[in-house]
């Protein structure tokens, strides 16, 4: 995760509790300049779905709300089932059972040459015998629109992702991202209202793969179109998205803003999958007071009930080193690594690995003591994963 990421999501949970995932209103395409306004208008249901395919279930009655304007991420290891979602929608797969309502009407029976979304994938299926031009006007030659309207709306394609005056390029001759650019604007110019990306950066190497988050996200907010967006890569999501949807074995795990999933994950996969987190066993002792480690620790979690066993996560950026003497935890360094901006400080306490991100070094073998303020320990229910 790059350090700006870190630093917008170490704000406390006090804090950032009430902060509220943004979404950008929808304007046509042809008027994007315009500015944008809120939108919580659901666009797509998806209804008790299913999906098995030779006996193997991958999808386990997924329901969730897609609204108007969102960049929505579907998040999780491979296999996890968000691709078989994103091939539902666009109409490449028929789902087991139930049932996708765009608009509020099912889009079941619609082929995808009819449904109002258009795919971006990740080797971008581009026309190599075509020029960039050519490539993006593409769909509206199908349509057999006017001439001079196909050359203005490509002009406006290629402004609108910095490809201006590449018109008459071989796309072969292209970089990765400029070529990712061209399919992203191909699928644009048709206007769709939910453009469907399937890791379109995962083959892009890392320092134009971050700058190219930034710039999907500009577009998305430019055109006002709801982006759902699949990944296995947990800082794309925390970059973009305005809701994350985090998935594994074809169950949602949670759904939130990016500042909610980092912060207040629900069960131990999303804690271990959103960022490292140190997962302790612990014992609720009463509202605002939890038990790990033998130590009592204020916190701001309540309604569990008393002494229920629980699981306590801590960040590795929100544990502090700090001298031993006054340290309600003891601990021994085990390793110490540099990682550009931060160490990552391995301390052993009570036989259990503490994982710590300071800017401070430390000697491997020194005693140190660690502590954690109330806001920045988080407490989970023990529990299994489930749908949400």
């Amino acid at each position: 995760m790059d350090i700006n990421t870190t630093k917008f999501l170490r704000r406390s949970k006090l804090e950032t509790s009430e902060i509220k995932s943004t979404s950008y209103s929808v304007n046509k395409i042809k008027s994007y300049n315009q500015g944008s306004v809120k939108s919580n208008k659901p666009l797509i249901e998806i209804i008790n779905l299913s999906k098995e395919f030779d006996g193997e279930i991958v999808l386990k009655e997924i329901n969730l709300t897609i609204k108007e304007n969102e960049f929505l991420t579907l998040l999780g290891p491979s296999g996890c089932g968000k691709t078989t979602i994103l091939r539902i929608l666009a109409g490449f797969v028929s789902p087991t059972t139930g049932d996708i309502l765009f608009e509020g009407k099912s889009i079941l029976n619609l082929p995808p040459n009819k449904r109002q979304v258009n795919t971006v994938f990740q080797r971008y299926a581009l026309f190599p015998h075509l020029n960039v031009f050519e490539n993006i006007a593409f769909g509206l030659r199908l349509k057999k629109k006017k001439e001079e309207e196909i050359v203005a709306k490509v002009k406006q394609m290629l402004k609108l992702v910095k490809l201006e005056g590449f018109e008459n390029r071989n796309v072969n001759s292209l970089s990765g991202g400029q070529q990712q650019r061209v399919a992203i604007a191909r699928a644009l110019v048709n206007e769709p209202k939910v453009l469907l990306l399937d890791e379109p950066l995962a083959a892009l190497d890392l320092k134009l793969r971050q700058e190219m988050q930034y710039e999907l996200k500009e577009i998305q907010r430019e055109t006002g179109i709801t982006f759902i967006y699949v990944t296995h890569d947990q800082e794309e999501a925390l970059t973009m998205s305005d809701t994350i949807v985090v998935m594994n074995s074809g169950l949602i795990q949670q759904v939130g803003t990016p500042i909610d999933i980092y912060n207040e994950p629900r069960n131990r996969f999303v804690a271990n999958f959103i960022g490292e987190s140190n997962i302790i066993p612990g014992q609720m002792v009463a509202d605002y007071k939890v038990k790990f480690e033998n130590q009592i620790f204020d916190c701001v979690d309540r309604g569990f009930h008393p002494n229920e066993p629980v699981d306590v996560v801590i960040r590795p950026e929100d544990l502090l080193i700090i001298d031993k003497d006054s340290a309600p935890l003891v601990g021994v360094v085990e390793s110490v690594i540099f990682k550009g901006v931060h160490y990552e400080i391995c301390v052993i306490v009570n036989g259990r690995e503490y994982v710590v991100h300071t800017t401070k070094s430390a000697r491997i073998g020194e005693v140190v003591g660690l502590t954690v303020e109330p806001e920045n320990i988080h407490v989970m229910e023990v529990e299994g994963v489930g749908n949400e």
